[in-house]
């Protein structure tokens, strides 16, 4: 009776173990949530903004919801996709909702065909990675052991621990929200009043979202903030979306260095409190003695995707059907 009860403990753990790989093997990701697959108010903004928070792994699926006969759902190379050339999609569906199975690791690039449906920001780009994280193993079980009685200590009051207050904790500031970065439409200071009600502290993290190849953000000077001087930037990043960790205090001005980008509004300065961190040296550092420009702040870059394939749903249940048999066996 022990050793069955004791196998029965070691199937348990193998069985929970199995289920959780089972549980992390495929996403379904709804493209846009509840916008769904249309041409968005943000601009393409929209869809960056919602796959900027996700991670995008082989075997997952994306759903794109749309009304068949209203949009299209086509796979593009990079090069078609900053053009919004439909002309030669890799595949494409004009049936709603469209299911599509990641894969292939690497960059992927999605576009409605219909006109004018791309230019005005009806379009996707993600990275998709080999796999997920590995679930943590259950420790194996072991047969419970005496433990010795030992004599009580004495009582020691211990102060609760302070949790730390909400202004402590680091926040993530998406730029421009909805807008995303862009040249926006609604005049120049759009960028100044997302940021007016906001409090920016040393350790919060800026995320500039965009479309490669059509902006980029750069840390300025004040002056060259000031006259949209885009000849010597303190450090550029032209892959969105781009991630900037705030490690210094002061006054930071950020910009786009495309042409007339910054001189039609794209650009946004903020005040940072707090004390300095040290923090990675990035390729193109400020130099400290003067006085108007900050310290380059530090993007942040996502860990590297471990290079083992996903396994596929029906794959990762096969075990589970063996192990059933196994624990009949056990119990009879």
């Amino acid at each position: 009776m022990a050793r069955k009860l004791s196998s029965l403990v070691v199937f348990g753990s193998i069985l929970f173990a199995l289920l959780q790989h089972v549980a992390m093997a495929q996403q379904t990701h709804v493209v846009g949530d509840t916008l769904g697959w249309t041409v968005p108010n943000g601009g393409a903004a929209s869809y960056s903004t919602w796959a900027a928070g996700k991670s995008f792994v082989v075997g997952d699926i994306l759903v794109f919801n749309f009304r068949s006969g209203s949009h299209s759902v086509a796979e593009v190379s990079k090069g078609p996709f900053d053009s919004c050339n439909t002309s030669s999609p890799i595949s494409i569906s004009t049936n709603g909702p469209t299911n599509i199975t990641l894969s292939s690791i690497g960059s992927h690039y999605y576009l409605c065909t219909f006109p004018s449906h791309c230019t005005l920001g009806q379009k996707l780009a993600i990275n998709v990675s080999g796999s997920a994280s590995p679930a943590p193993q259950p420790a194996p079980a072991t047969p419970p052991t005496a433990t010795p009685v030992m004599a009580p200590a004495p009582s020691v009051s211990v102060a609760p621990a302070t949790a730390p207050s909400p202004a402590s904790v680091a926040q993530t500031y998406i730029v421009g929200d909805n807008l995303g970065w862009s040249v926006p439409t609604s005049g120049p200071n759009s960028y100044q009043r997302w940021a007016n009600n906001k409090s920016f502290k040393v350790g919060d993290t800026l995320v500039f979202n965009f479309v490669n190849g059509t902006h980029n953000v750069a840390m300025v000077s004040k002056a060259s903030y000031d006259s949209c001087n885009t000849t010597s930037p303190i450090n550029t990043i032209s892959n969105g979306p781009a991630r900037i960790r705030l490690t210094n205090s002061g006054e930071h001005y950020y910009m786009c260095t495309f042409p007339r980008h910054c001189s039609l509004g794209q650009k946004l300065a903020i005040n940072v409190t707090g004390s300095d961190v040290t923090a990675p040296t990035p390729s193109t550092a400020a130099t400290p003695s003067s006085p108007t420009v900050p310290s380059s702040d530090s993007p942040v870059n996502s860990p590297p995707a471990p290079s083992a394939s996903a396994p596929s749903l029906v794959l990762a249940t096969l075990p589970l059907t063996f192990l059933s048999f196994a624990l009949v066996r056990l119990l009879n």
